[in-house]
C-alpha cells in the first residue's frame, strides 16, 4: 500500500476512534446560556457559516440558550478572526467562533501564526465529508468524465474551492486525482474566500469543477445548482443517497472535516463549563437532529482535553499527509 494511502487511512482511524470517545448527551431542554455570540471566520454561503448558525438554531429553538447572534469576518484564511478574538479577549467572553480541519493546515503551512493552542477548547462537534461538484448543466456526469475532461484540457480545466492554495478544499482534490494516478500537484487549482464566491466561479463557468464540503454540496444540489460527482464518504450518505462515493468509482479516497467551536483565551472555568454544557445536551433534541440530518452531517463530540488530543493527532498525520503531497 501507497504511503499515500497508508496516511490517509490513518486520518480516518484517527477522526474515528476519537470521535468515538465522544460523550453521552444528557437530555436538554433548560436554559444553560442567555446569549452566544458566533464568530464566523469566512462568508456567507461557507462551511463554518452554516455550521455557526445550524447550531445557533438547534440551541435557541431547544430552548438550551436564549438568544444567538452571528458576526462573518473574512480574511487571512480565517486568520483574522482568530487574531480578533485573542487581542479582544476580555470582551468577547460569550462569543464561540467556529473552525475545522483549516485552523490545522493553516497553521501548519504558515498562513497565519497562530495554533488551536492560543485558543481555548470547547469542543469538536460535527464531521462533514467533501464532494467534488460541477453546475447541473455540464456534460461532465462522474470522476471518469472529470478526470477525462482534465487529462484532455489540462491546465485549461481547473477545479476551485473555498480556501487557499494547499488549504482543505485543495488537498480533497489532489487526493482524488492521486488515487486517479494523475500528479496530486499539476492541476490548476482556483482559491475563493468562501464557498458562495467558489460557487458563483462554479456558475460564471471561470471554474469546471468545485472542491467543497458535502453539506454545501447538498444544497445546492437540491437548488438543482450543482451535480455531485463524488464523495469522500466510506459509503453513500443519507442526507443525498443519489451522490456516489469516490470508493465506488474506483478512486480509493476517504475523508472527513470535523467543525468544531473555540472562545477566547482566559475565559472562566465557569462560562467554558456552560458553553460545553449547552453544545453537549444539544445532541439530545430533536432541534438538533433535524439540522444534522438536513446537512448530512455526522455527530461527532469531543470536549475539552479529548478535543485537543484529536487536534495533536490530526496535526501530525496532517502535516504527513501534505508533505507527502508536496504541500509543506
Amino acid at each position: 500500500m501507497s504511503t499515500f494511502g497508508w496516511t490517509r487511512r490513518t486520518v480516518m482511524a484517527a477522526a474515528t476512534a476519537t470521535f468515538a470517545l465522544g460523550s453521552m448527551a444528557h437530555a436538554g431542554g433548560h436554559q444553560v446560556l442567555e446569549e452566544v455570540h458566533f464568530l464566523i471566520p469566512g462568508g456567507a454561503g461557507g462551511g463554518w457559516d452554516g455550521t455557526a448558525r445550524g447550531t445557533g438554531e438547534a440551541l435557541t429553538e431547544s430552548g438550551l440558550v436564549g438568544s444567538a447572534s452571528y458576526e462573518n469576518m473574512s480574511g487571512g484564511g480565517g486568520g483574522v478572526a482568530i487574531a480578533h478574538l485573542i487581542e479582544n479577549a476580555d470582551s468577547l467572553g460569550n462569543t464561540m467562533m467556529v473552525n475545522s480541519t483549516p485552523i490545522v493546515i493553516r497553521s501548519l503551512t504558515g498562513v497565519f501564526p497562530q495554533s488551536f493552542r492560543d485558543l481555548t477548547l470547547v469542543a469538536g462537534t460535527i464531521g462533514d465529508y467533501a464532494a467534488l461538484v460541477v453546475s447541473a448543466d455540464s456534460d461532465i456526469d462522474n470522476m471518469e468524465e472529470l478526470l477525462a475532461a482534465y487529462r484532455e484540457d489540462g491546465m485549461s480545466f481547473a477545479i476551485g474551492g473555498g480556501s487557499v492554495p494547499g488549504g482543505m478544499d485543495h488537498l480533497v482534490a489532489a487526493m482524488a486525482m492521486q488515487a486517479a494516478g494523475e500528479d496530486p500537484t499539476a492541476f490548476n487549482y482556483i482559491p475563493y474566500d468562501a464557498g458562495g464566491a467558489a460557487m458563483a466561479g462554479l456558475l460564471s463557468g471561470e471554474i469546471q469543477a468545485l472542491s467543497t464540503g458535502f453539506s454545501e454540496a447538498v444544497a445546492l444540489a437540491q437548488q438543482g445548482e450543482v451535480k455531485i460527482l463524488g464523495v469522500t464518504a466510506p459509503e453513500r450518505v443519507d442526507a443525498f443517497a443519489d451522490a456516489p462515493t469516490m470508493m465506488e468509482q474506483g478512486l480509493d479516497t476517504t475523508f472527513v472535516n470535523w467543525r468544531g467551536f473555540f472562545a477566547a483565551p482566559g475565559i472562566s472555568d465557569e462560562q467554558l463549563g456552560k458553553f460545553q454544557d449547552a453544545l453537549t445536551k444539544m445532541y439530545d433534541t430533536p432541534e438538533w437532529e433535524e439540522v444534522r440530518a438536513r446537512n448530512g452531517w455526522v455527530n461527532i463530540h469531543n470536549n475539552g482535553d479529548e478535543f485537543r488530543a484529536f487536534l495533536e493527532e490530526q496535526e501530525q498525520v496532517i502535516g504527513d499527509l501534505m508533505r507527502t503531497l508536496g504541500f509543506l
